[in-house]
């Protein structure tokens, strides 16, 4: 199967990108609320610390680069910017009812599973048009 390299790579980007949009600026505050980053814990003396930023940013690029690469095997070369998009939402729409099962049995707020869980449909939909257009 024809796999277009670059295609994977600005898909990749692009989801990158997309995750600091979606969780630093678009839906900052109440991810950061509602995941309890920044609140004191019990008796503890200092606040919910983020991940180590250098590996956050290099396993995140690892990570969508390997998600990139699963959905251009499945679409192929040549799909279409608009049958990739497709794909990619319905993909993205299964991993975020997959979320939700889990968030329904580890209690998290309905809030968090629609920030998170839309970014999984956004992201798999703008990597499916990009991989489809190539």
């Amino acid at each position: 199967m024809d796999i277009s390299y670059l295609a994977v790579g600005l898909a990749a980007l692009a989801a990158f990108f997309l995750g600091f949009l979606w969780y630093t600026i678009v839906f900052a505050k109440p991810w950061q609320r509602l995941i309890g980053m920044g609140e004191k814990g019990a008796g503890a003396d200092s606040t919910a610390e983020t991940p180590n930023l250098g590996r956050l940013l290099a396993g995140s690029l690892i990570l969508e680069i390997v998600m990139a690469f699963i959905l251009a095997w499945h679409l192929g070369s040549g799909a279409g910017w608009m049958h990739g998009l497709l794909i990619g939402a319905l993909l993205g729409v299964i991993v975020a009812f997959a979320f939700g099962v889990n968030y329904l049995f580890e209690g998290k707020p309905l809030r968090l599973w629609f920030i998170n869980g839309g970014y999984n449909i956004v992201v798999f939909a703008a990597m499916g048009a990009i991989i489809g257009a190539f």
